[in-house]
């Protein structure tokens, strides 16, 4: 984490506060203290920025990526072992203070789902999740996942072709 302070003056400040929303545009900002000081025609803001410096690279576009929409994505029975995973992994996030992205993304928690992962090895198949995340917050999630998904249905595109058959 590193520092920066501006002084941008009340009075014909443009040129200080341009130089701040340069800053913060090129950099991630983790917080910014700021406090007026008061000398008549002299007052100005005080500012400072408390960031990681990203090399001068612009921030990205908010709203850059497109949003997936899960329930269009899954099938009803799918996205509701989906929602109830979230909902988990939202409770565990707030009991450790933690935002919820940080135990499993979206895009892994419905690769559970989709790939009807029913053990810890499975979990660690899935792109981005490794052993320690694993062994720190899978078995709740695995409870889930076994108590709620069902064979995959003669409507699933990947598996709906496949028979077993048995030899007599």
């Amino acid at each position: 984490m590193k520092l920066r302070f501006f002084v941008v003056p009340m009075f014909d400040g443009e040129e200080g506060s341009d130089e701040l929303n340069r800053f913060l545009a090129t950099n991630r900002v983790l917080l910014v203290e700021r406090h007026f000081v008061s000398d008549g025609p002299r007052s100005a803001w005080a500012i400072c920025v408390s960031y990681v410096d990203r090399g001068g690279r612009p921030a990205p576009e908010q709203g850059q990526g497109k949003r997936v929409d899960y329930r269009e994505l899954l099938s009803e029975s799918d996205f509701a072992v989906y929602a109830m995973l979230r909902s988990l992994r939202k409770s565990m996030a707030e009991k450790d203070g933690l935002p919820a992205y940080t135990l499993f993304t979206n895009e892994q928690l419905a690769a559970m789902v989709r790939q009807r992962a029913t053990s810890l090895k499975a979990l660690e198949e899935i792109p981005g999740v490794g052993a320690a995340r694993v062994k720190k917050y899978g078995t709740p999630f695995l409870e889930v996942l076994k108590a709620n998904l069902t064979a995959p249905s003669a409507s699933d595109p990947i598996m709906g072709n496949f028979h077993e058959t048995s030899k007599d």
